[in-house]
């Protein structure tokens, strides 16, 4: 292995990692808003999980009101320019875009997001303020997409927050697990800062136990859990302690929290799993300088389950695919990683995701390799929800009431990744929001 400044310089970093898509100048997005049709009851809109009203956004932006357009989207969605990056709009808005069956391209509602909230952040503009008070205080578990954005709706209605984070950066995910040529770290905190400017402390480096949770209930109005997911997946084979095997996370992570030039990565490289996050790890391998990569998946192309953009993404960086393989054994030589034994698989129902995989009989082979990526998704934070042995949960999985996101205990409220098992960055938001609203209207029902 070797550290990305040894084969690029920073100039050229800096050009692989690039904004993906770039961003558009403001006659492209008025070009392009003018496509939209404006429809009555968008089903636009109604594929979005937060509900932006995209019509409105767009023809604001079409009407040079760039600013206006930055807060519809924001009063829905306060992580509207992560979103606008990060999204998979085709699969969302761009996918229910009407343009899409009349002209065989939807309008580029992502893009027009971005313009939009690019433009109000480059103005310093602040759209919010935080609500009268009500006098009560609620701890929020968290500062990931659906903390913040629960915390912001929260301080709106006039209740006083408190996030506590585990790391010492906020924003989870979204500042530190996608591609870091979607979402750069410097855009990511400088979208929470303005999230924090109503008044909403964050206390980093705090890791909260179910003892914690406990005092927190007895000390807060109300407390909301978005603790996200914990470590990566293991494989269960040989080798995994080897040198030079990593966590898909843990990979991502070192390009958000130090120079490019000093991001460790592989000559070849594997990635085991063929998610969204693989395909972030194949990138920005690729990016980083490594001569190979191969992303490793014991199921068929059809099966693939990162979304069709992601793949022809990784493929166009020129990263190889490997089918119907499960891993066996890392191969390790002298404590280091050397490559990966696959033995070929096939499939009980060749259209399923969720079919059983067998390994058939033949020999096994070898992938050579210098640095082995784990991208199988994450496992849930079992060792808190063990701890709160009257939290309902199935499969690891927090369940909730999805109206108002309210746990089995009462006070205590969730949603995001530790109750969705994984999801877009949207889908947190909304979840925050939710359960936003579920404690308002709890605590209004209360007397103070």
């Amino acid at each position: 292995m070797f550290r990305a400044g040894d084969r690029r310089t920073p100039e050229e970093l800096a050009a692989r990692f690039a904004d993906v898509p770039p961003p558009m100048t403001a006659d492209e997005a008025r070009v392009e808003a003018s496509r939209c049709l404006f429809c009555f009851d968008a089903p636009c809109t109604r594929a979005c999980p937060t509900h932006i009203d995209v019509p409105r956004f767009i023809r604001q932006i079409l009407h040079r009101d760039e600013v206006g357009a930055a807060r519809t989207i924001l009063e829905s969605n306060i992580l509207g320019g992560s979103c606008a990056r990060a999204c998979p709009t085709e699969v969302l808005c761009e996918g229910a875009c009407v343009d899409r069956a009349l002209m065989k391209a939807p309008v580029q509602i992502g893009r027009l997001q971005r313009f939009a909230c690019d433009s109000a952040a480059a103005r310093g503009v602040r759209f919010f303020e935080p609500g009268p008070s009500t006098g009560r205080r609620v701890a929020v578990i968290g500062s990931g997409p659906a903390g913040l954005s629960c915390a912001h709706e929260l301080r709106r209605l006039g209740h006083e927050v408190q996030v506590f984070e585990a790391r010492d950066v906020p924003g989870g995910l979204d500042a530190l697990g996608i591609a870091a040529y979607k979402i750069t770290t410097e855009f990511a905190l400088a979208e929470i800062e303005q999230i924090r400017a109503i008044g909403i402390p964050i206390e980093l480096g705090r890791r909260v136990t179910g003892d914690d949770v406990r005092a927190m209930l007895a000390e807060y109005d109300a407390v909301f859990l978005g603790i996200g997911l914990g470590r990566t997946a293991p494989l269960g084979i040989e080798g995994e302690d080897l040198a030079g095997v990593w966590e898909a996370l843990d990979f991502i992570f070192q390009t958000h929290t130090r120079p490019l030039a000093d991001c460790v990565v592989g000559t070849r490289v594997l990635v085991i799993g063929a998610g969204n996050t693989a395909v972030d790890v194949a990138t920005a391998a690729r990016r980083l300088g490594a001569e190979t990569v191969t992303i490793v998946y014991r199921r068929t192309e059809a099966l693939i389950p990162a979304f069709d953009y992601e793949y022809q993404l990784a493929r166009a960086d020129g990263v190889s695919f490997a089918w119907l393989c499960q891993p066996v054994r890392i191969v390790g030589e002298c404590g280091k990683a050397v490559g990966v034994e696959f033995l070929r698989t096939e499939l009980e129902d060749p259209t399923s995701r969720s079919g059983q995989v067998r390994t058939t009989m033949w020999p096994s082979f070898v992938i050579k390799a210098d640095m082995v990526v784990k991208a199988l998704g994450q496992e849930p934070l079992l060792d808190l929800v063990a701890a709160l042995p009257e939290l309902k949960c199935e499969r690891g999985r927090i369940v909730v009431d999805r109206a108002t996101g309210a746990t089995s205990i009462p006070g205590l409220y969730s949603g995001g990744d530790c109750l969705r098992g994984g999801g877009e960055v949207v889908d947190a938001v909304q979840d925050g929001k939710l359960a936003a609203w579920g404690i308002h209207a709890a605590l209004s029902r209360e007397p103070a």
